[in-house]
């Protein structure tokens, strides 16, 4: 079967990009964020009457998206528009442009002072060099709800106190979250704090709790490692008996188990990086995705 290019999927979806997106039209507004775990937050946001969808769905690799037609009606039909920033949706600018939309982008990573590379840290930083994985730190992902309902208060005027009134309580949830996580990571010595994933994704994360992370790929899942990167984690992970490795749910897991073969550390199981789960799973939301990895980590460190 031929597969056409992108802007040919794209130029095709034009045609059809004034066809209904949603069944039935809600009675607030129309959201569209740009993945899953950045959706959750926009709804937990956005009052309960309000359509909020993602263009990238649950265990879907953001990195590496294809867009599709269907992706060129949900923005065209859209209200708002909310991406993370930092240059983690490289292929969003095409499709706004294709989808017509005109409204406001929100950047829900406006305001946060990204993480910068290290020179020779890893040879695949397809973002530049901020890593854009902000949401992995729950006081940025609280910047993020107050950059949201802001966005949503400008284009809802008339719902600024529901709006600003749920912000704060999740705001709140995610604090108390915080606070008993940190106590669960502290029951680990900080000589063990030492996990490989996949891929760079949990920098902010591992800065705020006392976690180094390495991995064999960067900030992106787009190229592959060269055989010497592997080889020098190998060598760190034997040097500095890192006890867990852990595959992602939007990866392949296949070089991370050669690399757990090869030094004899522990698959640990499984992380939610860039995704949440799909509904039902242990990560169907943010704060649950938070929790089961934390939790997750914690039993890998500690040889549990």
């Amino acid at each position: 079967m031929t597969t056409l290019p992108r802007r040919s999927l794209l130029a095709a979806a034009l045609a059809c990009a004034a066809a209904p997106v949603f069944a039935q039209a809600p009675r607030g507004g129309r959201i569209v964020a740009s993945f899953s775990i950045l959706a959750d937050l926009v709804r937990e946001v956005a009052p309960p009457d309000f359509e909020v969808g993602s263009l990238v769905g649950p265990d879907a690799d953001a990195h590496a998206w294809e867009p599709r037609p269907g992706d060129v009606r949900k923005l065209a039909g859209a209200d708002l528009v909310v991406v993370n920033g930092l240059g983690f949706e490289g292929w969003m600018t095409r499709l706004v442009k294709n989808s017509g939309y005109r409204g406001e982008i929100v950047v829900a990573s406006t305001g946060i002072t990204p993480r910068h590379a290290e020179h020779d840290e890893h040879e695949d930083h397809d973002h530049g060099d901020a890593d854009p994985h902000a949401w992995q730190d729950l006081g940025h992902a609280r910047r993020y709800v107050a950059t949201i309902a802001a966005a949503l208060a400008r284009r809802w005027p008339q719902r600024r106190a529901e709006v600003e009134a749920r912000a704060a309580a999740y705001a709140e949830r995610l604090a108390v979250l915080d606070t008993r996580l940190r106590r669960l990571v502290d029951t680990v010595p900080r000589a063990q704090r030492r996990v490989i994933t996949s891929h760079d994704a949990f920098g902010y994360l591992g800065a705020a709790y006392g976690i180094e992370f390495l991995a064999p790929q960067g900030w992106t899942t787009h190229s592959e490692p060269s055989a010497a990167a592997v080889g020098r984690l190998v060598r760190q992970i034997r040097q500095q008996q890192v006890r867990a490795v852990f595959v992602e749910n939007i990866s392949d897991p296949r070089l991370v188990e050669r690399i757990a073969r090869e030094t004899g550390a522990r698959i640990g199981g499984r992380l939610y990086s860039d995704a949440l789960s799909a509904p039902g799973g242990p990560a169907a939301s943010f704060i649950a995705l938070y929790e089961y990895n934390l939790r997750a980590l914690v039993a890998g460190m500690s040889g549990a």
